[in-house]
């Protein structure tokens, strides 16, 4: 009897080749996604040696597209959904009309028919929630105006294509003539009356009962204590919220989640239900990378290279210019319609699903199906340069950064204090009661923005990068207080800062025995453990308490 089944082998196997992938790629310094993706070649149908099994893997993918969709919309409210869509609206239904009409000249250059074109063209429209998320999310972009437009835009493409999806059936029964079938348009309308209807049912619901029923049930769980439970009722929310909307409503997934995010994103728990999910969230998005890969067949690289070439133009050149154009047609700056450009410049699980549907109703042929895939598998791969090479661009017009302070030139001798959390926010509000100047370095969107508006000077960023630790000011500061509750990374920050300023003096925070070890094995000359410095304070409580 195996050991193993062919889940718990697809698991195993896409983590631990996407580690070695990744790990090797971040060492290049070339995007982790291209290791991701290598991985899945590695494991799948067309190379030799271990073979996943592809369905689940696809599965498991969908699971990560659920978490991450969830945690956007933990940090998306309903007004910033509603500030974009006069931008978010127009803009993807053009762009998805210019790469539709795209797809369609090719697809007539290779002799298919008007509606194999309409469905590879609409196939090659729109983007990959997962790649969009990683690029927006790798740059800290979400939270500002670039993200929350090319966010509005990735819904409503979602919305287009869950149309779409119901729509071809019909047009499929038209085209072939099928017996029983109603002719024209009102084997069109029917379905697409009763996609809106369940949509907007949907929504309703979302927004008159889950406002009501997911805090409360999510703040009951909170005052139970129980930390398991809490992450359990989150997880249960997400999942549950994308399967009933997909099987309920006909709504994705992607799009379910997102709102049920959205809804538990207004209340104070937000943060908390992020943190609980974002391991999972990472694990299942690798994933996805791998299930693409997995996809890929490369002998289409011999048998059409100028159709797939002219596919990956269409995707990478001819829908990103007509969104920058539209961007700017809506007078936006040329930095937010760059960056809109390059979110865009890829497609992913909805163009599968397209063509998985138009091969099996025999709209699309089988060679459209390859060309879709190996044009996505393409351009995931390259979107990450693309978009790192966009938005490094810098522009007259460029907007101030909207996380963080300007830069003022640090003073000599001044303290550095990494983290703006929980602790880190303690120990500057003493700070300030004291002389001399504070300069906060943090990398997370909310606490940076929260430590601005508490009227520190802010440099946003990881304290890793040496770049950053520069922009605070390393090489004059007196003191460097590490308040992130990470021992091991607090260790690579003191590491990187004495090699800039080796006179410096460092404490440290540490969570663990074992975290003490390592940074005093490092070298650093002050560790803090929060869980020895509450043992003797309550100590010493007591004896003054017995003394009195």
């Amino acid at each position: 009897m195996p050991h193993y089944s062919p889940l718990i082998a697809t698991i195993v196997a896409g983590l631990v080749v996407a580690f070695l992938m990744g790990a090797i790629a971040q060492r290049l310094k070339i995007s982790p996604i291209a290791g991701y993706l290598l991985a899945g070649i590695l494991v799948g149908p067309f190379t030799p040696g271990f073979v996943a099994d592809t369905k689940l893997a696809n599965e498991l993918a969908e699971i990560g597209v659920i978490l991450l969709m969830f945690g956007v919309g933990l940090h998306f409210s309903l007004r910033d959904l509603l500030s974009v869509r006069k931008i978010a609206i127009p803009g993807a239904i053009a762009q998805i009309a210019v790469a539709t009409l795209l797809g369609m000249g090719l697809a007539w250059l290779m002799g298919w028919n008007m509606l194999s074109g309409f469905v590879f063209g609409l196939a090659m429209s729109v983007a990959s929630t997962v790649v969009l998320l990683r690029a927006l999310q790798a740059r800290d972009l979400v939270d500002t105006e670039r993200g929350r437009i090319a966010v509005g835009w990735l819904i409503v493409e979602d919305l287009v294509m869950v149309l779409a999806l119901v729509l071809l059936p019909a047009l499929a029964e038209i085209r072939h003539g099928s017996e029983g079938a109603e002719a024209g348009f009102s084997a069109i309308l029917k379905p697409l009356a009763v996609t809106i209807f369940k949509v907007t049912g949907f929504l309703a619901l979302m927004l008159v009962v889950g406002r009501r029923v997911i805090p409360s049930a999510l703040h009951w769980v909170a005052h139970t204590g129980s930390r398991e439970l809490f992450r359990l009722a989150v997880l249960a929310i997400a999942l549950g919220v994308a399967f009933g909307a997909a099987m309920i409503f006909d709504v994705s997934f992607a799009l379910g989640a997102f709102f049920a995010g959205m809804i538990l994103g207004e209340t104070p728990l937000s943060r908390r239900a992020t943190e609980e999910t974002l391991p999972l969230r990472d694990a299942f998005a690798v994933l996805f990378f791998v299930s693409v890969g997995m996809l890929f067949n490369p002998a289409i690289l011999m048998k059409q290279p100028a159709p797939l070439l002219a596919s990956v133009a269409i995707i990478m050149i001819g829908k990103s210019v007509a969104a920058y154009f539209i961007v700017r047609f809506f007078r936006h700056s040329s930095r937010v319609a760059l960056t809109i450009a390059a979110s865009l410049a890829q497609i992913g699980e909805f163009s599968f699903i397209l063509a998985a549907l138009g091969t099996g109703l025999k709209i699309l042929p089988p060679d459209a199906r390859d060309l879709i895939l190996a044009s996505a598998l393409i351009s995931i791969f390259l979107n990450p340069f693309l978009f790192s090479f966009v938005t490094s661009a810098k522009e007259e017009d460029e907007e101030p950064d909207e996380t963080a302070a300007a830069k003022q030139p640090a003073r000599n001798d001044h303290m550095i204090l990494v983290g703006y959390g929980r602790v880190g926010s303690i120990i500057a509000a003493e700070l300030r009661n004291r002389s001399g100047h504070l300069v906060i370095i943090e990398d997370k969107n909310e606490q940076a923005k929260r430590a601005v508006e508490d009227g520190y000077e802010v440099v946003k960023g990881n304290a890793v990068e040496g770049r950053i630790l520069e922009a605070a000011g390393i090489d004059r500061a007196g003191t460097l207080l590490i308040a992130i509750p990470e021992g091991y990374e607090a260790g690579a920050i003191f590491q990187r800062a004495m090699k800039l300023n080796a006179a410096i003096r460092v404490i440290a925070r540490a969570h663990s025995d074992g975290e003490v070890e390592h940074l005093r094995r490092l070298g650093v000359p002050d560790v803090v453990m929060g869980e020895r410095e509450t043992a003797s304070r309550m100590l010493g409580i007591s004896a003054t308490g017995r003394m009195g």
